[in-house]
């Protein structure tokens, strides 16, 4: 499958142990830290996201389960550091993406405007700077991720950018979102304080129906993994839904398309094998880009009728 233009690690494995409750889990408004990103970054057209867990994984991966999100585990957790969990969700991404955004988890509130003014450079290394602090997210070329992933890790993620031999070019943004971790709870409550005088975003979901809808973004997240993994079984790991649900919705969809959507084969030393057919993945490809233009279209939009309105 070709490549999408963006994508972004979300890294949320560590053990919250200075704040002293789960960072991902705890709530902004009506939804938590982690859901908060998520869409956030689903707002600005980026829908191919990597969400690397650890401590409490179950629970955090049930949480966000039904958001299209491809889970992965740091197994060790409690004796690596950010960077080696980055690294395992950009190891990920590095060949299905061309530039990918890279955040902890608990630095919720950047917007998607942010994101999408990032997007609009085409440095191949970028971070948000607003009064004059560096934020997150960082945007990062793909061609920058085998050099951080051969780096020995002194100093985390920032000591490894600085070895990388390009330059960080940094995107001058009016969000103090960017600046903003809930590190501890003095942060958390000051995240609180900014979160209910700020943010008011649209949301965005494209379906396709008939009488009924049958195609959405759930499901495309279902048929990339499918075509990339080469199995139903380890797309709906991937996705922490039911093995039985995922075929559902695959049947489904055929069924109100009236045309196979993969190719199956039996046996082999691995057992069988499913991938898109041609016309699986045009029809994946048609969607993909659908969705994201309307994005584009919705961003412009709210700016034009909001931007003054809710500033």
């Amino acid at each position: 499958m070709i490549p999408v233009q963006f994508g972004a690690v979300i890294v949320a494995a560590g053990m919250s142990s200075r704040m002293g409750e789960f960072k991902p889990m705890l709530n902004i408004g009506s939804i938590s830290i982690a859901q908060r990103i998520v869409a956030t970054f689903h707002q600005a057209g980026v829908t191919k996201i990597a969400v690397v867990t650890g401590y409490n994984a179950q629970q955090l991966e049930r949480h966000l389960g039904n958001l299209g999100l491809v889970f992965l585990r740091n197994e060790r957790y409690a004796e690596t550091q950010m960077f080696d969990s980055a690294k395992i969700g950009l190891r990920y991404l590095r060949d299905k993406c061309g530039r990918i955004f890279f955040t902890p988890v608990d630095i919720p509130l950047f917007t998607a405007l942010t994101v999408t003014r990032l997007m609009e450079t085409d440095a191949a290394l970028a971070c948000p700077v607003c009064e004059g602090k560096t934020g997150h997210p960082l945007l990062l070329s793909a061609g920058l991720i085998d050099a951080l992933l051969a780096d020995p890790g002194d100093g985390g993620l920032q000591g490894a950018i600085s070895r990388c031999g390009t330059n960080v070019t940094r995107v001058e943004v009016s969000d103090p979102g960017v600046l903003h971790d809930a590190d501890t709870p003095a942060d958390y409550a000051a995240l609180l304080r900014y979160h209910n005088a700020h943010l008011v975003r649209p949301e965005l979901s494209v379906s396709l129906a008939r009488e009924k809808p049958f195609f959405d973004e759930r499901t495309a997240m279902l048929l990339e993994l499918v075509d990339e993994t080469g199995s139903v079984r380890l797309a709906c790991q991937r996705m922490q839904i039911s093995y039985s649900s995922g075929w559902n919705i695959i049947r489904a969809l055929e069924s109100q398309l009236h045309f196979p959507l993969l190719e199956r084969s039996q046996g082999g030393a691995n057992g069988g094998e499913s991938r898109l057919n041609e016309k699986g993945r045009r029809l994946l490809d048609c969607y993909l880009r659908y969705t994201a233009h309307l994005r584009q279209e919705a961003a412009a939009l709210f700016e034009e009728y909001f931007g003054e309105e809710l500033k």
